[in-house]
């Protein structure tokens, strides 16, 4: 049975990472004559020796991010259900650009969305996509508000309008929206970047005043992103005062909850996103915080009618559009051919129910909490203040690139360099696996001792 199958190999899998190394040492030349010398696509290979070669290569040159001592960017360990998932999806192939081709996975994907854009506080009538990422809802935001915001922008473009739009986010936002800037034709430097106060929550005073300037300058000020838990240090916006100035100030209001999303599952953590139910529309990847594979984003959106028209389409290669209350997403998103993204959500979600998740994500929580105060009982000063499991820190005379190389030398963790603000470099530390225990920490900061 697949089930069965699957349980064992994922079994064996976790256990030879969490007992091996986290970072490979390989040149790009190594790999290179490897495969040069074993696949020259000429002649037909025994399928079971390609797949133990490129487990080999696989399991010996990356940094395996699924390892408990993985403390690095949101690059989950994945649930079982959600890899019995992708391995249904690539099986049936279903293909998502309309609903009367896969009307089952259309479905599933719905259902999961409106649960979730519910659990946001969302209208029911709200429209939601799964996407490849974050970058990819981030852009559909962009997009949706700007055909609202502006008419004449879906037929004639950014020509056409009255004044040039500006988008307002801090430095601490993710630099998706500076290629989104770009390929929309914004260009980068209609991206208004607003101060932050000491906690790098974005700074309402401020924001209000570069409004306020850009509007007398002649620009026309479009979107305001708070974001629901940066990548650097887990701040989180001021999302309810974010939502309330927008509504006053008549601009969309985009909430990037990419990774800090999944906190509205946890009865401890949600009262964090404050606010996010007034957002125009939120991006959350559910391959952060929700454990499962890449590639798996979602864009949620409370005004259909515009993300209609923002990706509406017509073509007589295409089925006409399916009658009833239904959507064919390839005229509602950004994405034509779509993968069944959803159902490793789907899955996850009903294998472990509502309170297993938020279980799995308070688990972190806490872990983030043993790491701060392991931290700072062994001499280390944390830097950031977040509810969410990411940790920077530093310590007199520490020279971040040069700790971290020593780190991976001694195959300790995987940690990162971040600059907060203007500050100097510090180390920054994720939890972002369920497999993380308290021990692992602790030996983590126990071991760290012996580099400074």
């Amino acid at each position: 049975m697949l089930l069965d199958a699957l349980r064992s190999r994922v079994g064996e899998v976790v256990d030879v990472i969490a007992a091996g190394p986290i970072v490979p040492r390989v040149t790009p030349d190594e790999i290179r004559r490897d495969l040069a010398s074993r696949y020259d696509f000429t002649k037909p290979l025994a399928l079971p020796d390609v797949i133990a070669d490129v487990e080999r290569m696989l399991q010996r040159w990356q940094v395996h991010v699924t390892h408990p001592r993985y403390f690095g960017l949101f690059n989950p360990s994945v649930t079982l259900a959600s890899i019995v998932a992708d391995t249904l999806v690539a099986m049936y192939n279903p293909q998502l650009a309309t609903w009367r081709t896969s009307p089952a996975a259309n479905e599933i994907e719905r259902h999961t969305l409106a649960w979730l854009g519910a659990k946001f506080g969302l209208p029911a009538d709200s429209t939601a996509s799964f996407t490849s990422g974050g970058a990819e809802a981030n852009l559909s935001a962009v997009v949706v508000a700007l055909t609202r915001a502006f008419p004449a922008y879906g037929e004639r473009g950014l020509a056409a309008l009255p004044a040039p739009p500006t988008v307002y986010l801090t430095a601490e936002a993710h630099h998706s929206f500076s290629k989104i800037a770009h390929m929309t034709g914004l260009g980068r430097r209609a991206i208004r970047t607003v101060a932050t106060a000491g906690d790098l929550r974005m700074d309402l005073a401020d924001l209000g005043r570069r409004v306020a300037e850009d509007r007398r300058h002649g620009f026309a000020p479009c979107m305001v992103v708070g974001t629901a838990g940066t990548t650097a240090a887990g701040a989180i916006d001021p999302l309810l005062d974010l939502g309330r100035y927008c509504r006053s100030e008549g601009l969309w209001f985009h909430v990037d909850a990419a990774w800090g999303g999944a906190a509205i599952l946890s009865p401890s953590l949600r009262g964090h996103l404050a606010g996010i139910d007034a957002a125009d529309s939120i991006t959350c990847d559910a391959h952060k915080w929700f454990s499962v594979p890449m590639a798996a984003g979602m864009f949620f959106c409370r005004h259909p009618t515009s993300v209609a028209e923002a990706f509406r389409v017509e073509t007589s290669y295409m089925p006409g559009k399916t009658a009833g209350p239904v959507r064919d997403p390839y005229t509602t998103s950004v994405q034509w051919s779509r993968r069944f993204i959803g159902l490793k959500l789907f899955l996850a979600l009903a294998e472990r129910g509502e309170s297993g998740y938020a279980e799995m994500i308070d688990h972190q929580a806490r872990m983030g909490d043993v790491l701060r105060d392991s931290l700072e009982r062994a001499g280390w000063r944390v830097v950031n203040t977040t509810p969410l499991p990411l940790v920077c820190f530093t310590r007199e005379g520490l020279v971040p690139a040069d700790f971290l190389t020593a780190l991976y030398a001694r195959e300790i963790a995987w940690m990162s360099e971040a600059r907060l603000g203007t500050g100097a470099p510090v180390v920054r530390a994720c939890i972002t696996s369920f497999r993380t225990t308290e021990a692992d920490i602790e030996w983590v900061v126990r071991e760290m001792a012996a580099l400074v």
